[in-house]
């Protein structure tokens, strides 16, 4: 923890000048932000040739003999299918997308053959649980023992339990549970709170089998018209909020439940809600980086399993309107700048912040080419899987490319013990 703390402080002391000069307050929005363009009839260039990083991207670290032999054992399809996280839903024919994507229609709750013979086609590398997939705690217990043991390489069982407005399982009446105000009042009683806090939500996660939590928040709640994030973030002070994302993640590591920091380059200050519309931050990265990026670079340091890249467009850093889900610049300059080396995943391609933009099979084989590891809950599991799996056939996406996600997924299953 020491450590953390001497290099957080590092961090945070480089972060007071540039704060000095740019401030932690909404950006201006002089420049007018470019309107998006149509959906693209071509794939985008290959990340490596528009992203402009300063410095060179750290290399993936080195495949362990288990992720090495699981990996050289797969199909392309099946590699491909580890970068696809869906909803459980998803897997069930009998259900169109509408259904897929509603909270108020009925989900499916056990693993059927249906869906299991849509396992076998479309080999995903793990489901995500909503209220709708949940009754009781047998019942989870029961759904995701099923999940794990479909594939000769286990499902990952992910959920949003972040505490506070954002928890399916505390806030479901089945299940007798710590609840949280939110993760802003747990940093009211500092670190060791907070910390305490998510090593609770780990736990009891564990027990019933969830792999991966899709939480802590580590935006920066600067924006007091921000529609989606405000008590979900720990501060709207950078530094508070870093040294609370730390803790958080080091919850965590304490149950052995992954997790994910969210959402980059950082929805608080943003007047947009990504569910609805592609939201915007006006900032220039050296802003960025005085503010929104300390809490992501705090996490990483801390340990954090995933990155989550939101339907975020930063035009005063790309000089377009492409968000960080899609974007081979600020992908890169994840790596390159803040030195991430772990998965990279979308935020849900079914939200209208991509869906308004990009058909499910362009949206899936831009966040390829830009960099993601994970493409979660496309808007269509056929389509988003075919048209990458098209891609590589016909050469616009290299196989190594694949190889380098799945890698980090088998990775991250290791880690929990799955494979």
């Amino acid at each position: 923890m020491k450590k953390q703390l001497r290099i957080l402080a590092a961090a945070l002391a480089g972060a007071l000048l540039s704060a000095a000069l740019f401030g932690c307050a909404p950006a201006g929005t002089s420049q007018s932000l470019p309107q998006p363009s149509a959906a693209p009839q071509t794939p985008l260039p290959e990340p490596e040739q528009t992203a402009a990083p300063q410095s060179a991207a750290p290399q993936q670290a080195e495949l362990s003999q288990t992720v090495a032999e699981r990996l050289a054992g797969m199909t392309l399809r099946e590699k491909i299918g580890q970068m696809f996280f869906v909803r459980p839903d998803a897997l069930d024919p009998a259900q169109e997308q509408e259904q897929i994507d509603d909270a108020d229609a009925d989900g499916v709750t056990a693993l059927t053959d249906a869906m299991s013979a849509v396992l076998a086609d479309y080999p995903v590398g793990g489901v995500v649980m909503f209220g709708k997939n949940i009754t009781d705690p047998q019942q989870l217990a029961d759904f995701t023992g099923q999940l794990h043991a479909a594939m000769d390489t286990p499902l990952l069982v992910g959920i949003d339990e972040e505490g506070g407005a954002v928890a399916r399982l505390a806030s479901h009446p089945a299940f007798d549970l710590p609840r949280y105000e939110s993760a802003a009042v747990a940093a009211e009683g500092g670190a060791q709170a907070v910390r305490q806090m998510y090593a609770e939500i780990g736990g009891y996660l564990d027990s019933y089998g969830v792999d991966l939590d899709f939480a802590p928040d580590a935006d920066v709640n600067t924006n007091p018209d921000n529609p989606v994030i405000g008590t979900r973030a720990f501060s709207s002070d950078p530094q508070t909020a870093a040294e609370m994302v730390a803790a958080a993640v080091e919850g965590f590591a304490d149950t052995g439940v992954l997790c994910c920091v969210k959402h980059y380059p950082g929805h608080g200050d943003t007047a947009e809600d990504s569910h609805k519309s592609l939201a915007v931050t006006h900032k220039t990265w050296q802003e960025l980086a005085a503010c929104e990026l300390l809490p992501f670079r705090a996490g990483i340091e801390a340990g954090a399993d995933l990155v989550m890249a939101g339907h975020i467009a930063a035009p005063q850093v790309t000089g377009g309107d492409m968000p960080a889900s899609l974007s081979p610049q600020l992908m890169g300059m994840l790596r390159s700048e803040l030195g991430y080396t772990g998965a990279i995943v979308t935020d849900s391609l079914a939200m209208e912040g991509v869906t308004g933009l990009y058909s499910a099979g362009e949206a899936a084989v831009l966040a390829v080419q830009a960099g993601a590891d994970i493409l979660l809950m496309p808007a269509g599991l056929a389509q988003a899987f075919d048209a990458v799996a098209a891609a590589v056939e016909d050469g616009t996406i290299p196989e190594s490319r694949i190889d380098e996600s799945a890698a980090r997924v088998l990775a991250l299953k290791e880690k929990r013990g799955l494979i």
